[in-house]
């Protein structure tokens, strides 16, 4: 299966590591106009090095997603340098550094921050590129969500688990609202991937008897990467998926 992406504009947010720089080396080396996005202006420069070292440059710009008019300031201007956007990534998220605590112990302001990144950002962004896609008449919009989004999530976050579920749901309504103007919209939702500073933590959190149970739950019997997660993306960008809308395809290694 031969997949490439000369000429198309892409667009990835939360690149600066994990994901979503996995994401943006492989759209890059694809042949690619990326531009990656990320409120983590030292590790998405980071992201840059990476991709001129494999020789595969790409465009990085500062964006906090839970910002709608930097939104669509933001897309406004690649819109005007570009003349198109073809592809959009929403992987800006997470847990900002919150830990899971009893239900009564959540404040609002912690509750909405991760509703913020996680939900908000992928609404803004899709509704901001949603114009120039239809005037194509074509697009991809890829969201990343999470395992947690289709159970549990494994830190007990409560806010987590219910965000990315409300992303899962916003991908089935934007598949059907956009469907028309051959736009597809689908969702990546990864298991455990030890992908960055705050799943690392989490991970030796478990302890080794705890890690033991986690890998044992998996079919596969063992932790994926970032790649893995980053394939799915492919596929879902790629021509091969032209007749797949609305879909949450799990990458965890089996549950």
């Amino acid at each position: 299966m031969q997949i490439r992406f000369d000429n198309r504009t892409v667009i990835v947010t939360g690149a600066a590591h994990g994901f979503g720089r996995a994401i943006v080396l492989n759209f890059a080396s694809l042949g690619a106009h990326v531009v990656a996005c990320d409120v983590v202006e030292a590790e998405l420069g980071e992201t840059a090095r990476m991709a001129k070292e494999q020789r595969t440059p790409l465009e990085i710009r500062a964006l906090d997603v839970s910002n709608r008019t930097a939104v669509h300031t933001l897309i406004a201007e690649i819109l005007q340098s570009t003349g198109r956007i073809d592809i959009l990534v929403n992987d800006a998220g997470g847990v900002l550094g919150q830990v899971g605590r009893p239900l009564e112990e959540i404040s609002e302001a912690d509750w909405r921050a991760i509703f913020a990144v996680n939900l908000d950002g992928a609404f803004y962004c899709s509704q901001a590129v949603a114009p120039v896609m239809k005037a194509a008449r074509y697009g991809r919009i890829i969201s990343i969500s999470s395992g947690a989004g289709l159970g549990i999530s494994l830190t007990g976050i409560q806010a987590y688990a219910s965000a990315k579920a409300g992303q899962i749901g916003l991908t089935r309504q934007l598949a059907h609202e956009l469907g028309p103007w051959g736009i597809t919209v689908n969702n990546v939702a990864p298991g455990f991937v030890r992908s960055n500073p705050t799943t690392e933590k989490q991970w030796q959190s478990y302890g080794e008897e705890g890690q033991r149970r986690l890998i044992e739950s998996i079919a596969l019997k063992r932790l994926g990467s970032p790649q893995d997660i980053a394939n799915g993306v492919l596929f879902f960008a790629s021509e091969h998926a032209g007749w797949i809308t609305g879909q949450t395809l799990a990458v965890d290694g089996g549950k």
